[in-house]
């Protein structure tokens, strides 16, 4: 009995020293992909504005992001659309407005959105702080009918005094533009690194094998094409329908520029916590990635992929979901 003890507790150990030298072997085929990844992706920035200088500025503009009198009738904020605990979205089609009236497009997140090159679907605003104001002079989103009017509601509610604090430099510093100053200091906030970034930064047991292999399909299809850089997308347009035409109304950075060559083309949107952000695409016409990611290969690529292929790159999709709890 004692020496089957011995031998069991033996082969434990061989087991354990055998998983632990698994977990941590790195082959020439995982350098050679992280390599790859490098030329295409970068970690996400520890930091797009210093929290510790911008404390007071970062405080209004998550009080005004969750201010309802920003409203024409005190119903919406832009948590009411881009929700903090649900990863930035609403996970609806489009979002109703003040009155229930549905907008044309999907809200895309707010997380990480300060790594997009320009906002909004159609990149009509170059920045979060012109992006932060659009929607409250919306008549189908906020409703309010003008920017004093926003301002007018904002001082009765107290505000005043906090911008004058804030902007205490400024010589306007009430004002429709600080508003959208105070939000986009707030967003610049809501970044969420994961997993995928520690891989990037050299520790490739950071990823599962699966979704190394789903990052190798990723790369190999495409994809990173437009998906790549810190935000995995958000840094480029792109034409919906590049290859094989991809049927939809919506003419896209047309409507803003009225440039023919401009006819359906998209902000390619980010990748990260792309598997809580469901659902898809502009007009949010697709509930699931394994609708998504066999149309963007066809319509983008002009490429066919697999089963396993779909199966792989959702996971690697997995790895970009925010490691830790989000903070706000």
């Amino acid at each position: 009995m004692k020496l089957l003890r011995l031998i069991l507790g033996s082969l434990m150990v061989v087991m354990l020293v055998a998983s632990c030298t698994k977990k941590t072997e790195v082959t020439e085929e995982d350098k050679k992909l992280l390599t790859e990844a490098l030329e295409h992706f970068e970690a996400i920035p520890t930091q797009l504005i210093n929290a510790d200088e911008n404390k007071e500025l970062i405080a209004l503009g998550k009080k005004l992001y969750l201010e309802k009198k920003l409203s024409i009738n005190d119903t919406i904020s832009c948590n009411s659309c881009h929700m903090l605990d649900k990863f930035g979205v609403d996970n609806e089609r489009t979002s109703p407005g003040h009155d229930g009236t549905r907008g044309g497009r999907n809200s895309p997140t707010v997380y990480n959105a300060g790594l997009n090159f320009v906002q909004f679907w159609d990149g009509r605003a170059e920045d979060l702080a012109a992006q932060a104001i659009g929607p409250i002079l919306n008549p189908i989103e906020h409703g309010m009918p003008s920017e004093s009017a926003a301002m007018d509601k904002l001082k009765t509610a107290g505000y005043e005094d906090i911008f004058k604090q804030v902007f205490k430099n400024a010589p306007d510093a009430f004002s429709y533009k600080n508003v959208g100053v105070a939000i986009a200091g707030f967003e610049k906030t809501l970044l969420t690194p994961s997993r995928f970034d520690d891989y990037l930064k050299g520790d490739v047991h950071a990823l599962s094998e699966k979704e190394r292999k789903g990052l190798k399909r990723f790369i190999e299809i495409g994809c990173v094409s437009c998906h790549n850089g810190a935000g995995v997308g958000g840094g480029m347009y792109q034409k919906l329908g590049a290859v094989e035409e991809y049927p939809t109304k919506d003419l896209g950075r047309f409507e803003v520029t009225k440039q023919e060559d401009d006819k359906y083309f998209f902000k390619v949107p980010s990748l990260r916590n792309i598997t809580k952000t469901a659902p898809y695409f502009h007009d949010g016409s697709l509930d699931t990635l394994d609708m998504v990611i066999p149309i963007m290969a066809k319509h983008q690529l002009g490429e066919q992929v697999t089963t396993d292929d779909v199966d792989a790159i959702k996971a690697f999709l997995d790895s970009l979901t925010a490691k830790d709890e989000l903070k706000f």
